[in-house]
Parts: C-alpha cells; sequence; structure tokens
C-alpha cells in the first residue's frame, strides 16, 4: 500500500480523477462546439489560432502544406470546424485539437462562464501536500494551457500556486510508458517516489512500467474498471 511519507511527487490525471468526466462532457465539449465557428472567424489571424492549424492538419493525417490549399477563407475554416467536431464526435485526444480547444475555453473561463469542477476531496488534499513538501504536478491529455485555465478558474479558487508543473501530450501518450519516465526525469526525485493517480488502468500500467508508485480512482461517474488489476483502488484523496 502506497505511504504518503514515502511519495515526494504526486503526479494527478484530471478527468476521473480530481474532477468529473461529466463536467468535461457536459460543459466544456459543448462550450467548444456552441463557440467554435465564432472564434474561427474572430480569432483566425491570430498567432495561437494560426499555429492550430497544422497540428490539426497532422491530428486528421492531413499534409500540413496542403489540406487547405485552393479554399477560400470560408471553406478553410469550415474544414477546420468539421475537422474539430468529427474528433470531439470519436473523442479522439489529439495535439492540435487540444490546443485549440484551450484557447476557446480561455474566454469561458476568464469571463466566469465557466468554473472548473473539483471533486470536494481534491483542493485540501492539494494544500496538504504541498505544506508538506511534496511536488504536486498534472498530466493530462488537455494542454497545458487549458490545465492551467482549469485549475486556475475552480470551485475551489485558483489553485495554480500549488501545482509545481504540468505535462499534456507533447511529452507523449499517457498509455506509453515512456512518457512517464521523461515526466520522472523532470521530477527532481526518482521514479519510485512519484505517485500517479488516475482513473485508466493502461495509463497505470504504464507509470508503474517506468516505476512509478500508482493508484486507481474510483470516482462517480466513471467507467467500470475491468478486473483484475493490481493496483491500489482509492475513492477519494482522504485515502491517501
Amino acid at each position: 500500500m502506497t505511504q504518503l511519507s514515502e511519495v515526494r511527487g504526486v503526479l494527478l490525471d484530471i478527468e476521473g480523477t480530481t474532477s468529473s468526466i461529466r463536467f468535461v462532457y457536459d460543459v466544456m465539449f459543448p462550450f467548444v462546439r456552441s463557440h467554435l465557428d465564432a472564434f474561427l472567424k474572430e480569432h483566425w489571424e491570430t498567432e495561437s489560432c494560426q499555429a492550430c492549424l497544422p497540428l490539426i492538419a497532422v491530428d486528421v493525417q492531413e499534409d500540413p502544406d496542403q489540406w487547405l490549399v485552393g479554399l477560400d477563407l470560408e471553406q478553410q475554416q469550415r474544414k477546420v470546424a468539421e475537422s474539430v467536431v468529427g474528433m470531439m464526435d470519436n473523442d479522439i485526444k489529439a495535439t492540435g485539437l487540444k490546443q485549440l480547444q484551450g484557447l476557446i475555453w480561455k474566454s469561458g473561463f476568464q469571463s466566469g462562464e465557466m468554473v472548473a469542477h473539483l471533486y470536494d476531496d481534491v483542493a485540501p488534499a492539494i494544500q496538504q501536500w504541498r505544506a508538506t513538501d511534496k511536488d504536486v504536478r498534472i498530466y493530462s491529455s488537455g494542454s497545458i494551457g487549458a490545465q492551467k485555465l482549469f485549475f486556475g478558474h475552480t470551485v475551489a479558487g485558483d489553485l495554480l500556486s500549488k501545482l509545481g508543473g504540468h505535462y499534456d501530450t507533447t511529452t507523449g501518450p499517457k498509455r506509453e510508458s515512456e512518457s512517464y519516465r521523461k515526466i520522472a526525469d523532470d521530477f527532481d526525485c526518482p521514479a519510485e517516489q512519484i505517485l500517479f493517480v488516475s482513473d485508466v488502468l493502461a495509463e497505470l500500467d504504464a507509470a508503474r512500467d517506468a516505476k512509478m508508485q500508482t493508484a486507481l480512482s474510483v470516482r462517480p461517474g466513471n467507467e467500470p474498471v475491468p478486473e483484475p488489476h493490481d493496483h491500489r483502488v482509492i475513492k477519494s484523496f482522504d485515502e491517501l
């Protein structure tokens, strides 16, 4: 059983671990859908929006130099919007998609239209861990920018100052052990002293292969976990 006294670093997933999966699917994704067309029209020429386009092309297996060639502006924006909606419909976790989503969510969080959900035990646990000098970081398929917006605008207030780092798919896929080795190298402690908490067994298996300690988050609304597995199960951070 994982003992927090033996842990120097805590690495947390978001969906199904710190926050409800339903908040993502019922609030955050619909916000992107409803604001996507207007965002592309208003921000198309901005550097941040343009930087997403070649990444989205790769996401949908198109040649970044060719996929919008020959289209007028309206057609280009429609093709990007259709690509984004198609990936969201298929729950694809891709780098370009996540970056564009993060840009759209920024306006929602900053305007107060969205406030990030957290389970009641999460903010107190993070604050307690930091008070005992544990390095708490986030690893999510959502972009680092979106993660910072999320934790900067939660129901428990701004928690960014309590977080020591953020990782997304630019580090590597969450189901590959090499991603966790890279993250462990970035922590100022051995992998064996890092605890990774997630609701996805494949992610936990990959983290364990990288020598991290693991805990499976079982929260209301999470998908049933297939048996058997040998990861510690927690229903609240209080159990850590």
